[in-house]
């Protein structure tokens, strides 16, 4: 049964990664430099694929889209925190919690299908080259990322209705540096029942379930570059679709340790400080991963720098 003073909370107390305030501008520093390197590395990723016109390919694509979800997944949680941080305050207004929980939910959950996408998309040209042109039309790329999008934004609109739909005590201290949904459901007064119930349903289905589809193409990859007689061509298969591979290794290591760590006995500033892996770590290395190892990414970006390119 709910009390009277459950329906007047209005503000929530987010307690970051340390309380200790010697820490804070360590904090401060390390989380700006992250969110500013995640924010010029995806944009320049972007303005790459759209400024050159070899890169308008399906893959460059996929990693546009990505490059922009990472930017807006990042952006609902650090500058929040930096700002906290500046004003030595650790309130997020009711709203304000549930408008970054849904953003984040959002944007993490269109970062998972993209991958996805991603994968499929190097199994078509890997495995059925003749028929990559056809089969990754236009039409086809702007389907499966309109349907990500869509689905992302459903599940999204549904957590977080979920969540409006419990009471909390008058004072919820959230250990964490965001509103994490898990975080938020856990400091519920009233029944988390079917709050629980479809949190993890939404987990399993809609992010566990592109995983076996990303290691069937993978699989099938590998596979096919196998089949490779040359040493060399072997060798530039594989180091033009290590990128990928690389992200979704790094997305859902972190991600699955962060999820196993969660179920074992631990304080709960260390599952914050696990979570910033998934959260602000994967995006800014995306950049790097997709950028060092790409002649046509480089090209692209030394045009926008004004470098020559031989």
């Amino acid at each position: 049964m709910e009390s009277d003073n459950d329906t007047q909370i209005s503000e929530f107390l987010l307690l970051g990664l340390s309380e200790d305030p010697e820490l804070q501008p360590l904090i401060f520093g390390l989380f700006l430099s992250m969110y500013l390197i995640t924010v010029l590395g995806n944009l320049l990723i972007i303005l790459a694929v759209s400024s050159d016109s070899h890169l308008h390919t399906p893959m460059y694509f996929f990693l546009a889209n990505l490059s922009f979800a990472d930017i807006c997944s990042t952006s609902t949680t650090i500058p929040k925190m930096l700002w906290n941080i500046q004003t030595q305050s650790q309130v997020i207004t009711y709203a304000g919690c549930i408008t970054q929980m849904y953003f984040f939910i959002l944007f993490g959950g269109w970062d998972d299908f993209l991958l996805a996408v991603m994968a499929y998309d190097r199994f078509v040209a890997i495995c059925h080259p003749l028929h990559y042109t056809v089969i990754m039309n236009p039409w086809l790329c702007g389907l499966l990322v309109l349907v990500s999008w869509v689905i992302s934004v459903l599940n999204s609109l549904l957590q977080s209705l979920m969540v409006l739909w419990l009471s909390f005590c008058t004072e919820v201290e959230i250990p964490h540096f965001f509103c994490e949904l898990n975080q938020v459901v856990g400091q519920a007064c009233s029944d988390m029942f079917l709050n629980d119930m479809v949190m993890y349903f939404a987990t399993v289905l809609l992010g566990l379930a592109p995983l076996p589809g990303i290691l069937y193409s993978y699989f099938k990859i590998v596979s096919s570059i196998c089949q490779i007689s040359s040493i060399q061509g072997k060798y530039k298969a594989f180091s033009t679709r290590a990128p990928h591979l690389s992200v979704v290794s790094l997305f859902y290591c972190t991600g699955l340790g962060v999820y196993l760590s969660s179920a074992a006995p631990q304080s709960s500033h260390s599952g914050a400080v696990a979570s910033v892996m998934y959260t602000v770590v994967t995006p800014m290395l995306n950049p790097f991963i997709y950028s060092l190892r790409n002649r046509d990414i480089k090209r692209a970006l030394k045009r926008i720098v004004g470098i020559p390119v031989i």
